[in-house]
């Protein structure tokens, strides 16, 4: 058994610990819908805009599975940083894992071609920090894959604001997944700092150098989940998403609870 890491956060020093070797679950957990189908759209846009000779990847916070599709993590050399040493020592699919803080670790400049950022930004209280690291680490003409939850959402407010007990119930009894809450398992507690809402990451990607080259916000994939495991709850939740919607300005959809964005380097 591993001796227990430990990192000093205000030196943002990082403990290296070897990735593990099981084989690599290449496709992110995603029932059908529009979750899945802008992932999709998002492996199209990376095989056209990433060179094609090796890749280098820095994924900021790794879990057991990657976002990428095969061909693309099959030539790549992939660096994960994650605060949590049960996720680091989780990850299957990593060269390299890193046990750090994705908001004070810093690689050397121009080192990476794709950073992935996937459900990670909703959980940092400095997403601007963590944001510019990323920009600093990588190559002109590099990208930056982010997916997240919207804020705005309904799915969105329930998360803000509720105690993080009932996101473990939520996973656990709605979702089905019995080691919800467990060590390096999600839920992950939330603190939704003011950019992960979308225009305003767009604004401070343009601020900062990085264009948005895809943006889409999508139906949250608890809704498809929840059709397919709890029906009779997804029916009223979906009748009160409509009610919402009906009472608000045109064009707003509260089940829009997650988005993709890519923003490449200038």
């Amino acid at each position: 058994m591993n001796k227990p890491a430990t990192i000093d956060f205000a030196t943002a020093t990082a403990i290296r610990i070897p990735a593990a070797t099981a084989p690599v679950q290449a496709l992110h957990d995603l029932v059908p819908g529009e979750a899945r189908d802008s992932l999709l759209a998002v492996h199209e846009v990376l095989r056209g805009e990433l060179p094609k000779a090796e890749l280098a990847i820095y994924e900021a916070g790794g879990g057991s599975c990657s976002v990428l599709p095969p061909e693309l993590l099959h030539r790549s050399k992939v660096t994960v940083v994650d605060i949590d040493e049960d996720q680091v020592r989780n990850n299957s699919y990593a060269d390299e894992a890193i046990l750090g803080d994705v908001q004070t670790y810093r690689f050397g400049r121009e080192s990476f071609d794709l950073v992935i950022c996937y459900n990670v930004i909703e959980h940092l209280p400095h997403v601007d920090a963590a944001l510019l690291n990323f920009r600093d680490a990588l190559k002109r003409g590099g990208l930056i894959l982010i997916g997240a939850p919207n804020p705005s959402s309904l799915s969105g407010i329930v998360t803000k604001y509720s105690p993080h007990w009932f996101h473990v119930w939520f996973y656990r009894h709605i979702r089905g997944i019995k080691d919800a809450g467990l060590p390096g398992e999600p839920p992950f507690p939330t603190f939704f700092h003011p950019l992960v809402t979308l225009p305003r990451l767009e604004a401070f990607a343009a601020a900062n150098g990085l264009e948005m080259i895809y943006r889409r916000e999508v139906e949250s994939p608890r809704y498809p989940e929840m059709r397919r495991r709890k029906p009779l709850l997804a029916a009223l939740v979906d009748a009160g998403a409509a009610v919402l919607n009906a009472v608000l300005p045109r064009g707003i959809d509260v089940r829009r609870g997650d988005y993709h964005v890519i923003l490449r380097k200038s």
